[in-house]
Formats: structure tokens, sequence, C-alpha cells
């Protein structure tokens, strides 16, 4: 089985060499950059299976790099941030990264949040004996991991796609923050309830008509949320009937 890549991007020889010195024996293949032109060249050419990123870089800062390897590529990213900085670790997310891990970090949360983050992003096995959900104008190919909504293929992240999944195939049911959390991220991440929001907010923006008012992904407060089905989509009126 091949080794899986991971890009890790820091202006700190020592925390490359940290990183590599731990990566390598666990049984990854480590590639490393210096700036952030040097990481979307990295990422370009080698198709790594995830990327560590650091905020603070040269040339091209973190959250830039992040904006940019969206454009192209839906490879799981874990941001670096400072100690504290709790704004960026939002606007990393927001951004697309899959989770954060704040310096001085140990090896052993390193390690941990590398194989979760892998573990999550990895294709799911089609599953369910229903291979299409179509509710309106929204649906869902479970084979072929192909959403469209109103007439558009939508691209979605490894962690997107698994999100919805355990939406889509709880339609009409409440799926609870916790489950959630723990179902796409792991029960590591059962509290870590900013992932959700900031997710959640991502698919509405993704696929509802108007994401301010959602139809499709429905909020139950301070439990969870609810994917629509067809029962909550409104009949058609029926024809008034006139007279002769």
């Amino acid at each position: 089985m091949p080794k899986e890549k991971i890009l890790i991007v820091d202006d700190e020889a020592r925390i490359l060499r940290l990183v590599r010195s731990n990566l390598e024996p666990s049984g990854y293949k480590v590639l490393t950059a210096m700036d952030g032109d040097s990481a979307l060249t990295a990422a370009e050419q080698n198709d790594p299976d995830l990327i560590i990123l650091d905020l603070m870089l040269p040339k091209i800062d973190g959250f830039e790099v992040c904006r940019r390897l969206r454009e192209f590529s839906t490879v799981p990213i874990i941001i670096l941030t400072a100690k504290g900085e709790e704004v960026d670790k939002v606007k990393g997310l927001e951004l697309g990264a899959d989770d954060y891990l704040t310096k001085p970090f140990g090896v052993p949360e390193l390690l941990a949040r590398i194989k979760a983050v892998l573990r999550r992003t990895r294709v799911p096995p089609t599953q369910r004996q229903e291979p299409v959900f179509n509710l309106s104008n929204f649906s869902v190919n479970f084979a072929q991991r192909r959403v469209v909504a109103h007439g558009v293929d939508v691209k979605l992240s490894p962690t997107e796609y698994k999100l919805l999944y355990e939406l889509v195939t709880n339609a009409g049911r409440v799926v609870l923050h916790q489950d959630l959390l723990a179902r796409v991220w792991g029960r590591e991440y059962r509290d870590e309830t900013e992932y959700l929001r900031v997710y959640i907010r991502y698919l509405r923006q993704k696929i509802e008509e108007d994401p301010s008012q959602p139809k499709l992904i429905l909020t139950e407060p301070g439990v969870g949320y609810r994917f629509a089905a067809p029962a909550d989509q409104p009949a058609e009126a029926a024809p008034v009937p006139t007279g002769t």
C-alpha cells in the first residue's frame, strides 16, 4: 500500500525537522515547503493526501495559500495557528481548512489530528440501498458522489460531502450536534461546535437557493440539524374548478 503523502508548509526549519522526524517513522511520506509560492507548486506537482499549513508565511500568507488551494483541490488542510488567535482559526476554517492545531503543539496531538483528518476525508464506500436521493431541485448520486443543486454540479470537499451524506441519509430526522461531529470529524470532536457551524454555512452557500432562508438544511435550535424530506416541501396547489 503506498504511503500517504503529507506536505508541511512552515518557514521555521526546526518545525519542519520536528514534524518530518516524527511522521516518517509513522509511515508517512513527507514533503516540505517554506513559503506560500513553494507550497502551491508542491501541491500541484505532488498531489499530497494532506497539507499542514502555517498561517504566518513569507511572500504569500497561509490564508491566501488556503484560498488558492481550494480553487483547484479538495486536499485536507490542517492550519497551524498562534496560541489564543481564535479569529485566525475561524478565518482558516471559513477559507476551507479542515482542522487547526495551535502552536506550540505536542507530537502526539499532531499525529492524532492527522489520523482523524485522513480518516474522515477518505472517500466513503457506497452505502444505503438507494443510489440516488432526489428532492425538488436537489439530488445526490451516492455511487458517483455527484451533487446537483438547481441544475448545477456542486463541488464539495471530502468533509463537506461527508457532512452532507450524514444529513441526507437521515432526511426528515433531526441529527444531534454531537452526533454529527462524532460521525464526520470523530468522537474526539464532539464538543467542537464551531466546526459544525462553519461547514453547515459552507453547504448552505453551495446548495440552497437562498442561504439566508434555508429550505434544505434546517436548524433545530439548540439540538441539531435536519435535512428536508419530501413531506417538508409544499404541495402544488390544486387547480381551482371553474363553473360551466
